[in-house]
Formats: C-alpha cells, structure tokens, sequence
C-alpha cells in the first residue's frame, strides 16, 4: 500500500463462488486478500479453522463455457486493486480450494459450508471437462447430483481421473516433437500433460512433485 500510494477508501468488491453466485462485500481498497478471504468464508459460515484450505483467485470466465484461472491471489496482495489493474483481462475474483491432495476432502466434509464449496466446484470441474470420468462414474454422478447427495458425490468423484487438479490453460510443447498442443493439469503432486501428437493421438505424461520451492505459469 505504502509502496504504490493506495489511497483507501471505501468500495464494493464481488467475489465468485464456482456456481457462478457471488458474495457483495462493502471493503476498503487496502484490504489485502488474506482479510477479504477470511471475511467471505466467514461470513458464508466456514470454521475459522478450515479457512486455510481455501484461496482466492482471479480468473475468466468465457462466453463459450472455457473457465481459466488466470492466478493465485497471493496472500499480502490487494485485490480490489489488482482487479483494476487487470480490467483489460476481464477476470473476476473467485474462491477456489486449494490443496493438491483430493483426499484432503474429508477434512472438511462436516462443515457444511465447505461441504458445499467442495461440491459446487466439484460440478464446475465436471461441467467444464477437468475431469476425466468413465461412461459408468458419469452416470452415477449425474444421478447423485439430481438427488443432491453432496457427501456421496464427493466420495466418488474422488476417484474420477484429475479431480482437484487445477487445468491450465492449453500451450504448444516440444515434447515429443515441436509443434505439438498440449493440456496442462496440476494436482494430487504431479503434473500431467496430455499431449496431442501430430497423428491425433494422445501421449499423457506426468511428472511427480516431490518439493515445491516456487512456480509460475
């Protein structure tokens, strides 16, 4: 704040929930992202305690049904002040879990405001295609979620290849040859790509993270 002169005042800052549904929050400009988080969990009801397995990010949200998460918010940053350095970019802040191990679910299925933020994003992933379920996982999910069984829609999509992995945005590799697409997947400790040979084939490779000291993409 200090460093970039923020002048506070008083603001309205919206922030998004994986349904599309958002939180109006009456701020100040200075408010860091670590305030505005605590106070949106809060105020939908979270247990302090498990406010930690939740972050904020910026993201688009497209026309054509494409969600990409532009960033993590870090936790000293200032939201309402990136948003308005970003507004060429069109993103919005949203609240996302964060925590690469999916089993971690459990932890915070008895509250049920995180119960809820797990099961909306959860249906985000399958909506937009960030998960991978076979024909059979497909159709037991889609007959939980039309009986809002959220706890046992939770516990099978568990199993559902890439749930809780965070999709990035499509690049060109050069791996295996120059020129080839490729979609981006980070979570349960790896990183996966699945690469589109020149052939319309499909190479999936993953590299295991063992340590993570810092990244950016």
């Amino acid at each position: 704040q200090d460093t970039f002169k923020i002048q506070t005042q008083r603001a309205f800052l919206d922030v998004y929930l994986a349904d599309g549904s958002n939180i109006r929050l009456d701020i100040q400009t200075s408010d860091t992202a670590e305030r505005i988080l605590e106070v949106t969990l809060c105020k939908m009801g979270l247990s302090r305690e498990l406010i930690k397995y939740f972050s904020l990010f910026f993201f688009q949200d497209d026309d054509d049904g494409v969600l990409s998460v532009v960033k993590k918010v870090a936790e000293f940053e200032l939201p309402y002040v990136s948003l308005q350095s970003m507004k060429e970019l069109h993103c919005k802040l949203g609240i996302r879990k964060w925590y690469m191990d999916p089993s971690l679910d459990i932890l915070l299925m008895d509250c049920s405001a995180s119960l809820n933020l797990l099961y909306i994003q959860a249906i985000q992933e399958v909506k937009r295609n960030w998960v991978k379920p076979t024909e059979g996982q497909m159709q037991e999910l889609e007959f939980l979620q039309k009986n809002a069984n959220k706890a046992k829609f939770l516990e099978l999509i568990r199993e559902v290849q890439f749930y809780g992995y965070v999709r990035l945005d499509p690049c060109i590799c050069d791996y295996p040859e120059e020129g080839c697409s490729a979609d981006i997947y980070v979570g349960n400790n790896e990183i996966n790509c699945c690469i589109k040979l020149p052939t319309n084939q499909t190479k999936e490779v993953s590299f295991k993270i063992k340590r993570l000291r810092s990244w950016q993409v």
